[in-house]
């Protein structure tokens, strides 16, 4: 068998989930309205890794082509997809 080839160092790997400051940014709005929106279910909801709130960046590209629903309407409409 050979061996798997790795990325070399200076390969940039794109973030599979983001904070709520990198969420801020990417939005173009602030970290408190992703807090208040975070808390008033106006986004997807978040995941935790070792107690980190992260969003998935797939996710919310999909919730952003679907028009930004609120957080029960976005649940009803990814999962009947």
């Amino acid at each position: 068998m050979g061996a798997i080839p790795r990325p070399t160092a200076n390969v940039a790997l794109e973030p599979l989930a983001v904070s709520a400051q990198q969420l801020a940014r990417t939005l173009g709005i602030s970290i408190r309205t992703i807090r208040t929106m975070d808390a008033g279910a106006k986004l997807p909801r978040p995941i935790r890794l070792n107690g980190s709130v992260r969003w998935i960046v797939t996710e919310i590209e999909s919730w952003l082509a679907a028009g930004a629903p609120d957080r029960a309407t976005w649940e009803t409409l990814r999962n009947h997809k």
